[in-house]
C-alpha cells in the first residue's frame, strides 16, 4: 500500500538480543521469544518473575510484528511469537510455521502522547491536533510504520476516523516499531505521536510527557495473540503457559492491556 509520507531513515531497535545471522538454538538453551514492541516493559517484568519462580530463563527480542513474521518465515530461531495483531499468527499457522493458532493474550490500546513543553495538548478526540493542523503549526508527528507495525496501522485508522489522515501525512515521522515511535514522539523534535498505551504507562516513558487514550472504537481491535513455533522446547512451553498465570496477568493489566477471560 503506497503512503505519501515524509519518510525519515530509521534504525531498527533491538531491545534485548540481536538475532541477525544467529545460529539455530539447541532445545536446552534459553529460548528466544519474539515479542511486539508494545510489550517491551510488561514482558520484561513477566520474564523476570518467570525466572524467579521457575529458575528458567527466556531471551526477549522486541520489534514490529510484521517484521518478526517475515523473519520466522525466513527461518529465524525464535521458539515463541507474541504478536500485536493476531492475523500474523493465524497466517503463520495456516502455512505450517507454528504448532497451532496459539491463544489470545491481550487487547492493546493506543494513545496520543506529547513531550513536556509541546504546543500540542493531548485529548482523546484529537481536537487540539486538528486545530494545530488547520493552523499549520504541526511540524512532525510520529506513528509506527503502518506497513508492518499493527500499532501504526491502528494509528492510521484512528487518524482516518477523525478526518486528519490526509492533512497529517506530510508531517509524519515513521518509527520502525511502536517503541521507536515513542522515542520519536518524545524526542522534542516532534509535537507528539500515537503510541501504545502500555508504553505510555511505563514509568520510564510516563515521566517524559502527557497522553490521552484514543477511543477503542476509532480503530480495529488490537487483538494480540501468542503462539509456540515448531521448534519450541520445554522452557518456551513453560513461559507460554506462564503468560496465563495470575502473576503474569496482573503485570499485563498494570500496563493497560485488556485481558481475555481466564480459563
Amino acid at each position: 500500500m503506497p503512503f505519501a509520507f515524509a519518510r525519515r531513515a530509521v534504525l531498527a531497535i533491538v531491545t534485548s538480543v540481536t538475532l541477525a545471522a544467529a545460529p539455530a538454538l539447541a532445545q536446552d538453551d534459553a529460548p528466544v521469544v519474539a515479542a511486539a514492541s508494545d510489550l517491551q516493559f510488561a514482558v520484561k517484568e513477566i520474564a523476570e518473575a518467570f525466572k524467579t519462580e521457575t529458575g528458567k530463563e527466556v531471551k526477549l527480542a522486541f520489534g514490529s510484528t510484521g517484521n518478526f513474521a517475515r523473519q520466522i518465515r525466513e527461518g529465524a530461531p525464535f521458539q515463541m511469537f507474541m504478536a500485536a495483531d493476531e492475523k500474523f499468527v493465524k497466517q503463520l499457522a495456516a502455512d505450517g510455521f507454528t504448532r497451532d493458532e496459539g491463544a489470545l493474550y491481550a487487547e492493546g490500546r493506543v494513545v496520543v502522547m506529547v513531550p513536556h513543553g509541546s504546543a500540542l495538548k493531548p485529548d482523546e478526540a484529537m481536537d487540539n491536533l486538528a486545530a494545530m493542523l488547520d493552523a499549520g503549526t504541526i511540524t512532525r508527528f510520529a506513528i509506527a510504520n503502518p506497513e508492518h507495525a499493527p500499532y501504526g496501522l491502528r494509528a492510521q485508522e484512528a487518524l482516518q476516523h477523525r478526518g486528519l489522515w490526509d492533512k497529517i501525512q506530510p508531517h509524519l515521522v515513521l518509527g520502525e516499531n511502536v517503541s521507536q515511535t515513542a522515542q520519536f514522539a518524545l524526542s522534542g523534535n516532534a509535537e507528539g505521536g500515537i503510541i501504545a498505551y502500555s508504553l505510555a504507562l511505563a514509568p520510564e516513558v510516563k515521566v517524559q510527557g502527557e497522553f490521552a487514550l484514543i477511543p477503542a472504537d476509532w480503530h480495529d481491535p488490537l487483538l494480540q495473540r501468542m503462539v509456540l513455533l515448531k521448534n519450541a522446547g520445554p522452557v518456551a512451553e513453560a513461559f507460554y503457559a506462564y503468560m496465563s498465570t495470575p502473576a503474569a496477568r496482573a503485570i499485563m493489566e498494570r500496563y493497560g492491556f485488556v485481558l481475555p477471560k481466564a480459563e
